[in-house]
């Protein structure tokens, strides 16, 4: 009896169960169906403005163009033929082509314009940019002139110094050159004596030669004179 029981109550919530998702299935089935209705009115609303504008428009030119067919007058003819419309349309076209040219014109006239403003902003630039920087460069300078006096001075006195020092080693230079100069001539001049020296003893040598040479010859005369004469002796007096 208890599984009779539980199977019963199993089938009737089971048939619960699908009787709810049947629901939940129609009900959503409904709901689209709904959307596709409300989808294709909506769509259909539109088609329909659609049709009515381009009705509206239609009609609305259609009018436009027979209004103008009403106001515009009939084709005149000029003294050479040509149709008054056309003439007024070259007429445009000339006086468009005029406006063109003149706009074309002037639009080069403001790029000339234009052209020679910039010029000259940038010629006036350069020219208070040139005046600012010679401007600050001579306030730098007058800060700073005392500092560059004292360094021209410094450089000035080390130039002196330098120069000074070049002028002392060159004195020096010339100096040694002088004596070195002044002892080469004092060891020619020692050899030029020395050589005079020599040639004159040289000399007085070879005259005392020729003296002594001229003696002996003249003794060698006197004694062979003597041989031929008488000898003479000579005593000498003892004196008291």
């Amino acid at each position: 009896m208890g599984r009779s029981r539980s199977r019963s109550s199993s089938r009737s919530k089971h048939s619960k169960s699908s009787k709810h998702s049947k629901k939940r299935s129609r009900s959503r089935s409904r709901d689209k169906e709904r959307a596709k209705k409300r989808s294709k009115s909506r769509e259909a609303k539109r088609n329909r403005r659609r049709e009515s504008r381009s009705r509206s428009r239609s009609a609305t030119a259609s009018t436009r163009r027979e209004r103008e067919r009403a106001v515009t007058p009939p084709e005149r003819i000029d003294i050479f033929g040509r149709t008054l419309s056309k003439r007024s349309a070259l007429d445009e076209k000339q006086r468009k082509e005029e406006e063109e040219k003149k706009a074309e014109m002037e639009r080069q006239r403001k790029i000339r314009q234009v052209e020679i403003e910039e010029k000259l902003i940038e010629e006036e630039t350069a020219r208070r940019v040139e005046e600012l920087v010679a401007k600050r460069v001579e306030e730098e300078l007058e800060k700073r002139r005392d500092e560059i006096e004292r360094e021209v001075l410094r450089r000035v006195e080390e130039a002196k110094r330098i120069m000074e020092r070049q002028l002392l080693e060159e004195l020096e230079r010339q100096r040694q050159t002088e004596l070195q100069a002044q002892k080469a001539r004092e060891a020619e001049e020692q050899l030029r004596i020395v050589e005079e020296q020599r040639k004159i003893h040289e000399e007085r040598m070879k005259l005392d030669q020729d003296r002594q040479r001229q003696q002996k010859e003249e003794q060698k005369m006197i004694l062979g004179k003597g041989k031929s004469r008488p000898k003479l002796s000579f005593s000498l007096k003892a004196t008291e």
